[in-house]
């Protein structure tokens, strides 16, 4: 079969297609034949050598497909299925097929295509967990940084449906009309100097809850755009390269609250894990939560969808087609 592997970390170009031997599936796991890979900025990380990881190995760790193969004490019956699936140690999934945990298998809703549920499954899981660890009330303000991203553009339409007035802060007016177009209410360009007063001018004071996953100069800003005596901040990536710096007497004087949800949702049982899945699936399918699909690259592009990823030129997912 053919996979993308990683024999040393660097730039996009380090992702290499290659032979390998077809894989068996060992006890509890299943093997999927990828149908659609997801391309996450997770996967950019570890590949540039700013996670350590052994190597070599091949990345991805989202996939949609069907089950062929079952290891022992595997239910037999996922045999056929179309699922999504996270991948598992080495094999990741940007390869005609993959290794997954029976545990972090889910059947595809009826109806519900492929591309749609790889686009939604983790992405979605990750906004419902969020809005869980950091509950917004029906006519709160909610800010959401990198808004027309794969999980930006879920939380914009999750916090939409549970009665928050939503503000998607993105760069370039594509991106900001793509948060329009998933429900935000009103939106600010956070390459502007002023955007986190814009948030302040917009809310009468600021926002209830920015849940950034940007970090750094923006992650700063956001920190800027709460509101004084109930502002809360969510902080679950730093896709700048830098998290976050917290200046505690600001946190102190102005009555904030930071947290860090993503450790939150880390640490929920694998039941709970399950069922925010199974909610994003299920909303997918009932078209009350709509992934954008931004490209999907063949297998052997894989470098260039890594490099449009981290040259921000994407809106929604992306995805490696397989098979």
């Amino acid at each position: 079969m053919r996979v993308i592997r990683v024999r040393e970390v660097g730039p996009p170009q380090v992702l290499k297609i290659e032979e390998a031997a077809e894989l068996a599936p060992g006890v509890g796991q299943v093997v999927v034949a990828v149908e659609r890979a997801g391309v996450i900025y997770a996967d950019t990380i570890v590949r540039s050598g700013r996670f350590p990881f052994p190597l070599p190995f091949v990345p991805g760790h989202e996939v949609a497909g069907t089950v062929t193969a079952v290891g022992p004490e595997v239910d037999s019956s996922l045999l056929g299925r179309r699922v999504v699936a996270t991948t598992v140690g080495m094999s990741g999934g940007y390869a005609e097929q993959a290794l997954a945990e029976a545990v972090n298998v889910h059947p595809v809703p009826d109806g519900l295509a492929l591309e749609h549920a790889v686009a939604v499954f983790s992405a979605g899981a990750v906004a419902v967990g969020l809005l869980g660890a950091m509950p917004v009330s029906r006519g709160e303000t909610v800010v959401v940084t990198a808004a027309a991203g794969r999980i930006g553009l879920l939380l914009v339409q999750l916090a939409k449906a549970a009665g928050a007035t939503v503000i998607g802060a993105a760069g370039g007016p594509e991106k900001l009309a793509a948060a329009r177009e998933s429900g935000a209410d009103a939106v600010v360009d956070y390459r502007t100097a002023d955007w986190a007063g814009q948030v302040r001018e917009l809310t009468g004071g600021g926002a209830d809850l920015v849940l950034d996953a940007i970090g750094g100069d923006i992650g700063a800003q956001a920190f800027d755009a709460l509101a004084d005596g109930r502002g809360r901040l969510g902080v679950y990536g730093f896709t700048s390269g830098t998290w976050t710096a917290v200046d505690m007497p600001q946190l102190l004087r102005r009555g904030l609250t930071v947290a860090g949800p993503m450790g939150m949702i880390m640490t929920k049982t694998q039941a709970a894990q399950r069922a925010d899945v199974e909610h994003a699936l299920s909303a997918a399918s009932a078209g009350q939560l709509i992934p954008r699909i931004h490209a999907a690259y063949l297998l052997e592009k894989a470098a260039q969808a890594h490099e449009d990823l981290e040259q921000r030129r994407t809106i929604g997912a992306i995805h490696l087609v397989v098979g």
